[in-house]
């Protein structure tokens, strides 16, 4: 297990005098001990990035030639896909199963379409119509690697995210600096490990691991182009401040508290079923959770009692077992975050349906049961900020218009939900709805590579996956000049 930094294409150890200590939050064990930049090493790392831009061949070379590149690149992420999965059970505290599925499947699957399909599709350069005036004129835009871009991801899904920011960056031509979250360091490492493996150009690719003084240089330093950011919209409000003097381009993916609709004639047992999975997965740890069920009243009671069925049935423990759907929370203080938002919920008036305290059984580990709450209000602070764990409320509304305006009642839109037995009343109601992205009847083919990840409001700036995202690493250029005109005649 590499622990050390990756800076320039090469290992080193850290400056900063202390190391990251990586705990799995199921047995709150040290597994390792990371090591932690220095402010030196994070500004090292944004030479060398600078270094492999401005006078390396990475930026400058075909498409094809990048694409075989990062074809060895996605290999090389394959062949140690098992090892991911472990590390993020072991760092993040990840269910195995979905440890195999969206913690890593699904972002190399994502990469493989990228490399294979995106960057050959993607325009690169398009001609313009000719202009008509003093003369004839003709040219063509252009889209050329944004720079170095300093990429600082989340503790959640650590391979998802990074491989979400640094896979796009890479095949656009731009160099990377990636920080991953203190809490979960071990797989962005091994990342660094398959740059090696595949060839990428010294300084094309570095990984520092540190602490907030790291992020501060690589989202203020003039050196970097472009800060791509996934985590709380409080901190992604000081990446912008920290950014602005330098006028550099931000990446925002933040917070959410998405809604999911179920209507009077929507199929309940598959809604419920939905319901549960979603707001509990990763134990609530998701940004894009549909954490507030807006339930219609003439089947709010029925819909109830079946999620709360489906939340007794839920296996709560050990993410090593297979038979296990929530494991636990990141860390102590996470435990102490969300159980303080249940205290708050009951004390603003919501009832208590089910959970609302640590897991029996689990004297180790920061397990909180799947909790959920009834007669709640969109006024409430629980139904209006994000927790960050497996904690749901339902909340009642008569007409669509009720629906919408609760919905769309947030500081936040990222995401959300409807079910409905007509398909044309739905596309309606997900038209109405301030949110980057809306679901309809649990969606469908697994999670889309072509499909824009992103939202509005404080959930965000940009967009991530597919087309949309990789665009995101490219500037725009127009390059125009004149037509000669050969006069005939005298």
């Amino acid at each position: 297990m590499r622990t050390d930094l990756f800076i320039d294409g090469s290992w080193r150890k850290g400056g900063h005098g202390h190391t990251l200590e990586v705990e799995n939050p199921a047995t709150e064990g040290v597994i390792a001990q990371a090591a932690q930049a220095s402010v030196a090493d994070a500004q090292e790392a944004i030479s060398a990035a600078r270094r492999a831009f401005d006078d390396g061949p990475w930026p400058h070379l075909s498409v094809q030639e990048r694409q075989e590149v990062m074809r060895a690149f996605t290999d090389a992420v394959q062949a140690r896909a098992g090892e991911l999965v472990d590390l993020v059970v072991a760092e993040a505290g990840a269910p195995i199963a979905l440890a195999r599925t969206l913690q890593v499947g699904v972002p190399i699957a994502h990469l493989r379409d990228l490399v294979d399909r995106v960057m050959l599709s993607f325009p690169i350069e398009r001609p313009q119509p000719p202009t008509f005036g003093v003369g004839i004129g003709q040219g063509v835009v252009r889209r050329e690697p944004v720079g170095v871009v300093a990429a600082i991801t989340a503790f959640n899904y650590p391979v998802l995210l990074s491989l979400f920011k640094i896979g796009p960056a890479l095949a656009a031509g731009c160099t990377v600096v990636l920080r991953p979250s203190p809490l979960t360091p071990l797989s962005a490492l091994l990342l660094g490990e398959a740059a090696c493996e595949a060839g990428l150009p010294s300084g094309v690719l570095n990984i520092v691991t540190g602490d907030v003084d790291v992020a501060t240089v690589l989202t203020s330093d003039p050196g970097v182009d472009m800060v791509s950011f996934t985590g709380s919209d409080v901190v992604g409000k000081l990446i912008m401040a920290q950014a602005a003097p330098t006028v550099k381009k931000v990446v925002l993916e933040l917070g959410g508290k998405s809604v999911n609709i179920i209507t009077e004639g929507a199929d309940l047992e598959a809604a419920a079923t939905h319901a549960v999975v979603n707001f509990t997965r990763h134990s609530g740890q998701g940004c894009a959770a549909f954490t507030r069920i807006l339930a219609h009243r003439s089947i709010h009671d029925d819909l109830v009692d079946r999620i709360l069925g489906r939340m007794e049935s839920l296996v709560v423990g050990d993410p090593t077992d297979e038979s296990t759907d929530m494991g636990p929370l990141i860390s102590e203080r996470q435990c102490t975050r969300v159980l303080s938002y249940i205290a708050l919920g009951q004390a603003e008036g919501a009832k208590l349906a089910f959970g609302g305290g640590r897991t029996a059984g689990r004297p180790h580990g920061h397990y909180v049961d799947p909790t959920l709450f009834i007669h709640a209000d969109n006024t409430m602070r629980v139904a209006r900020e994000e927790i960050f764990g497996p904690v749901g409320m339902v909340i009642p509304y008569t007409t669509d218009d009720e629906a919408v305006a609760i919905a769309n009642d947030s500081p936040y839109g990222l995401s959300g939900s409807i079910w409905d037995p007509d398909p044309v009343h739905a596309y309606t109601l997900a038209t109405r709805l301030r949110t980057g992205m809306v679901h309809i009847n649990g969606g469908g083919g697994g999670v889309n590579p072509h499909s824009p990840f992103g939202g509005y409001k404080h959930s965000g700036l940009g967009r991530e996956w597919g087309e949309a995202g990789y665009s995101e690493f490219f500037e725009t250029k127009s390059v125009n000049w004149a037509v000669p005109v050969r006069r005939i005649g005298g």
